[in-house]
């Protein structure tokens, strides 16, 4: 039957402000069933009276009374539903919000182990069925109670022997919309996961148009597809069948008990037992109740759907950040020093101690210890799944490293907020992310009030100002979803711009240049000598043109610094990094020749 109320306890706090309108709509709603339930007492006064003495006025005072109470009920009508289904979309509204702000302070981990479109599904489809639930789930809820006990107190006040005979079958009733109300619940959980299924399906081949493209894979993922959409409608429609059972089971005790009502009523009035009047006013308030009853089907069908959809968007909503703000941290951290101008910007000190981290139960970095200076230029060199991207990473808690193995200013992480700790890095990460926006807004993201010079500037630092001029809107070009309409090294240098633009304390590029060529590396590099002047800066590369230029560059290999040095010092020295020198070395000689 109808899910318990602790199913419906995540709403709760959503609820609670809403208190008094629920009180108000309620008020109305009851006000409205009291005029509801007058009309067959009026229809039932009026027979009899014109019965033993019909007149024109009699009939004008009974048809203006039944006229006023159609009126009122309307009127009430009206307002129970402005309220109650307000309230509902009020909620969702809340319920939205707190849903999309949950989401945006999980860590990467959390959207690693759950799929894209899965969550698109809760935030869309459930949150609507959960809509339902408060809106016309709880007012018909409501309406059938209040209409079940003043339609049945006032059938038992006419003849207690009719009454007795329209209930007997409510037991079945109770009984139906327990069988199938169970049923409705289950497969809609279906229904939702397959929906989920099918969403991530679609999310995953439009951010993959590409690779289906080049690899000429649209047929096969059509195909795919197909088999999907098919399973989901097959859901479907053993929800329909179930459904489709259900009304009609209900239609078919509501008609007998009219039956039984009709031939057993007659007969109390030919026995002179009720009148004529009370008889009638007894089957209008059988037919009232035979709609909170149909109604009852879609009310269970309702809740069914809203708590199988709570369930599912309280998962998102009890999964607690796995990264926060420790209690009692430190005191905001400035984002840079002075007027903003970057030539005043002060960097920061950043230190590995005795650092170990393990990703899923796999050490990924091990007892690796970094001191660098502020304003200096640390470069991180390796081979691919060294550790490189990861140790980077922890700096701005993307993941948290153990509690006192990474220091900032000679404060532990961890005693920032996280907020002001991200606010000072411009962070460009090896897999670059342009929103469909325009290249405007992507440069200026996270800068409020940036002017258009600023725009500029720190796109032609990140040598991406002829690209743009070459646009057909330049800065107000639109660029498509996840930047499918740019090349990659347009993307990359859009994200560098975008770093540089926050103006931070520090600067991290993880392979930012990789998929530019090196003439236009060359660029880049002379153009940011003077940005990451003062800055404490973080290179991350497989180019040592890239790296050479660095303070200190420091060699990973299976999470372990293999080698550390400047660049003379490593040719001289090191194992990994003159071989890596002499190999591009070779390169460029036969690109050359």
């Amino acid at each position: 039957m109808i899910r318990p109320v602790k199913d419906l306890q995540p709403l709760f706090p959503f609820l609670r402000p809403y208190r008094d309108r629920y009180l108000l709509g309620f008020g109305s709603l009851l006000v409205e069933m009291v005029f509801w339930v007058a009309v067959p007492q009026i229809i039932r006064h009026a027979i009899d009276a014109l019965q033993q003495n019909f007149d024109a006025h009699s009939l004008v005072l009974y048809s203006g009374m039944l006229i006023g109470a159609a009126l009122c009920k309307a009127v009430f009508l009206f307002w129970s539903r402005m309220i109650l289904i307000g309230i509902s979309r009020d909620v969702e509204y809340d319920l939205r919000n707190e849903l999309y702000r949950h989401l945006s302070r999980q860590s990467l981990r959390y959207f690693q182990n759950i799929r894209t479109g899965d969550l698109m599904s809760r935030a869309t489809n459930d949150l609507n069925a959960v809509r339902m639930l408060l809106g016309p789930g709880v007012m018909y809820s409501l309406r059938t109670v209040v209409i079940l006990a003043g339609a049945a107190t006032i059938m038992f006040s006419i003849s207690v022997r009719l009454s007795l005979y329209s209930f007997v079958l409510v037991p079945f009733v109770v009984m139906v919309v327990s069988f199938f109300g169970h049923r409705i619940h289950v497969r809609f959980e279906s229904i939702q996961a397959m929906l989920s299924s099918l969403s991530a399906k679609v999310q995953e081949s439009l951010s993959g148009i590409r690779i289906l493209r080049a690899y000429a894979q649209e047929e096969a993922d059509i195909a795919r597809f197909r088999e999907l959409n098919e399973e989901f409608v097959d859901r479907n429609k053993r929800l329909i069948r179930v459904w489709g059972m259900f009304y009609p089971s209900l239609d078919m005790l509501m008609g007998l008990t009219f039956a039984l009502v009709l031939w057993l009523g007659g007969r109390e009035v030919v026995a002179g037992r009720i009148s004529i009047g009370s008889f009638v006013a007894f089957n209008v308030y059988m037919a009232q109740l035979s709609w909170p009853m149909i109604a009852l089907g879609w009310v269970v069908s309702i809740f069914q759907r809203g708590t199988a959809s709570l369930g599912r968007l309280n998962q998102i909503l009890s999964a607690k950040p796995e990264i926060a703000d420790s209690a009692g941290v430190a005191s905001a951290l400035p984002s840079h020093s002075g007027n903003g101008d970057a030539a005043a910007v002060h960097g920061v000190e950043i230190v590995f101690r005795n650092l170990s981290f393990a990703y899923n139960g796999r050490e990924v970095l091990r007892d690796v210890n970094i001191t660098i200076p502020a304003g200096s230029t640390l470069a991180i060199v390796g081979p691919t799944g060294s550790g490189k991207s990861t140790l980077v990473s922890l700096i701005p808690r993307l993941y948290d490293a153990p509690p006192g193995t990474i220091f900032l200013n000679g404060s532990d992480i961890r005693d920032y907020r996280l907020q002001d700790l991200r606010r000072i890095i411009g962070f460009v990460p090896q897999e670059t992310f342009l929103f469909s926006e325009t290249v405007r807004e992507n440069i200026a993201f996270g800068v409020d009030n940036a002017t258009e010079q600023q725009v500029r500037h720190a796109a032609e630092i990140a040598g991406l100002l002829p690209d743009i001029e070459a646009f057909p809107r330049q800065f107000e070009t639109l660029v498509g979803e996840r930047g499918i309409t740019v090349s990659g090294g347009q993307k990359q240098r859009a994200a560098i711009a975008r770093a540089i633009m926050r103006n931070p304390r520090l600067l991290v590029l993880d392979d930012a240049l990789s998929s530019v060529d090196t003439y236009t590396e060359e660029i880049i590099l002379n153009r940011l000598k003077d940005i990451v002047r003062g800055r404490t800066t973080i290179l991350i590369s497989h180019r040592v043109s890239t790296v050479k230029a660095a303070d200190q560059i420091i060699v990973l290999e299976n999470g372990t610094i293999a080698e550390r040095g400047t660049h003379d010092e490593l040719l001289q020295h090191g194992t990994y990094y003159p071989e890596l020198y002499r190999k591009q070395l070779l390169e460029e000689e036969l690109e050359r020749a």
